[in-house]
């Protein structure tokens, strides 16, 4: 099967915001747990729902969160991570890429509309946004993916996505898509992170978004000769 479409992942992928969110959330935590270790515990939790990142590392750390912390928490980190600066060439690349285009993240759909209208590129997905609101489960599960497919109207096998996190690139591969693994974050751990990714599915790691139009031709060409 030929690939179609090009579904992309916002938060460390077309923005470089999971390291703002990341320092958020640890510096809320600990200003509400003095002497907790909370970085260890929740730098790998990334990739998922705020809220899951929080509940992850309260039971990791047996400390509790009200509802209001929960709330108050994501509003900063959500308002923060949105002034993330764009990675160096995305812009251009997804300009360079021919294929109808997507963005599916774990976050809230009125948060990234914000983001992609502020940073120019709804041009790129229009109303092609598909976030973890609008599904059943967020990442890891694949209902993201699968919501994106139906509603581009093409098989999740003609999908080709790219994805920094394990929650993402698990949520891809579960729904049977292609995955790049993006590894040009500044949150990302070195060769550590690039490993996890593999290990979960990612057929190809990147670091420069600037690559991009050349990984999508390439795997455009490998999906062709297989239809053949």
């Amino acid at each position: 099967m030929t690939i179609q479409a090009l579904i992309c992942d916002c938060d460390g992928v077309l923005i470089d915001s999971e390291a703002v969110a990341a320092r958020v959330l640890v510096r809320e935590l600990e200003a509400r747990w003095p002497g907790a270790a909370v970085a260890p515990v929740l730098m790998p939790l990334l990739g998922q729902r705020i809220e899951r990142v929080l509940g992850g590392a309260s039971e990791a750390l047996g400390r509790q969160l009200t509802l209001a912390d929960v709330d108050a928490i994501r509003a900063v980190a959500e308002t923060e991570a949105a002034q993330a600066p764009l990675f160096a060439g995305v812009s251009a690349a997804l300009e360079a890429v021919a294929l109808t285009k997507a963005c599916a993240s774990n976050s809230y759909a009125a948060v990234v509309r914000r983001v992609l209208e502020r940073n120019g590129l709804a041009r790129f997905f229009g109303e092609r946004i598909y976030c973890a609101d609008m599904v059943a489960k967020p990442k890891p599960a694949p209902d993201v993916y699968l919501a994106a497919a139906q509603g581009l109207g093409v098989a999740p096998e003609a999908c080709l996505v790219v994805e920094d996190s394990v929650a993402g690139v698990s949520a891809a591969r579960a729904a049977g898509m292609t995955v790049l693994g993006f590894v040009g974050g500044a949150h990302v751990g070195g060769e550590a992170h690039a490993l996890e990714l593999r290990d979960v599915g990612a057929q190809e790691i990147f670091d420069d978004m600037r690559a991009l139009p050349a990984l999508a031709a390439h795997w455009m060409q490998k999906a062709e000769a297989r239809a053949h």
